[in-house]
């Protein structure tokens, strides 16, 4: 009797293993002539050469569906053990899949744009108001080529600005202060890379979320970077930003021109780099608008009610200087 030890790299154990190890459970019945134990993230097995052999192919094959769909099911197994890829007819436009196995593909035009623009830019600038899936996107892309281990790790980051608390008031050390401005990026990650994973990401820096401040003096390399919320970035701060980049790098830049939050007298770095940079080979730009936002119904309609108000108060200025 010949003795093998299995490590599942890249998974969480629990997704591979199934809610009360039903999956573990349906491969030990497939298998009856192996003594299989598993433990956290470490197999056992132990039986005949043969079998042996033929149960690593098709742990490798549920290893591989589970790293693309974040999970597995009766249907993967039995593919597996007939020495089959389950595709789950896969679509050409799914960016990546989230915890629960169900496509992320972009909802819009312009998201579709996004994705495009990205494989053929080396950095990126997304546009556009709150809900047009910007971030989520640039996000999933990021996601995708870890993945595909087209890059090392992923960076993601965000201005610190002030919106009516002050940082040195709010509890905590440092990284207590500075995690609300960055939830909406832990909140997307959360969507695509099971916990257990995201937090050994995350242990190993493989996933980076830092505010913008952290940036000074890096060097960037085989990453995805992306700075999100960057209308609230200075003209040098998005400046430093943007040098960081090095090889094999990827940076999406996103921002809503409309949501500044900057001091009155303080010039967007957004902006300024939108004009500066227009021009420039290997930069891609895309301007999201209302008709790509994706939340709740009613965000577009405020959306909508804003800019009107704007407007309006817009042509009051302007009426009252003539």
């Amino acid at each position: 009797m010949i003795e093998r030890h299995i490590v599942l790299e890249g998974i969480d154990p629990a997704s591979f293993y199934g809610a009360n190890n039903v999956h573990l459970q349906m491969l030990k019945k497939l298998h009856p002539k192996l003594r299989i134990v598993a433990r956290d993230n470490i197999i056992k097995i132990m039986g005949d050469e043969d079998e042996l052999e033929r149960f690593v192919k098709v742990v490798e094959l549920l290893r591989e569906h589970c790293t693309k769909f974040n999970s597995i099911n009766e249907e993967a197994i039995i593919d597996a053990v007939n020495g089959k890829r389950s595709d789950k007819g896969t679509d050409s436009n799914v960016i990546v899949y989230n915890i629960n196995g169900r496509p992320i593909y972009p909802r819009s035009e312009n998201q579709c744009r996004l994705v495009q623009e990205f494989a053929k830019n080396d950095m990126l600038f997304a546009v556009g108001p709150a809900g047009s899936g910007k971030t989520y996107t640039a996000i999933a892309l990021a996601v995708r080529a870890l993945k595909n281990k087209e890059v090392r790790k992923i960076i993601l980051s965000r201005p610190a600005v002030e919106a009516g608390e002050k940082l040195g008031f709010l509890p905590g050390d440092m990284r207590e202060k500075i995690d609300p401005y960055l939830q909406p990026l832990y909140d997307a990650l959360e969507d695509m890379i099971p916990l257990v994973k995201l937090k050994e990401y995350m242990d190993a820096n493989v996933i980076q979320i830092a505010p913008l401040a952290f940036m000074r003096g890096r060097t960037l390399n085989d990453a995805i970077v992306i700075l999100d919320e960057a209308q609230n970035t200075t003209p040098q701060q998005i400046k430093m930003f943007l040098t960081r980049m090095g090889n094999n790098t990827k940076m999406i830049i996103t921002g809503d021109l409309t949501q500044i939050d900057l001091p009155q007298r303080q010039a967007s770095g957004l902006i300024q780099a939108l004009h500066i940079l227009k021009d420039v080979s290997g930069i891609g730009f895309i301007t999201l608008g209302k008709k790509d936002i994706v939340r709740h119904k009613l965000v577009t309609r405020i959306v909508e009610a804003y800019d009107a108000y704007d407007k309006e108060k817009k042509e009051e200025k302007e009426s009252k200087e003539e």
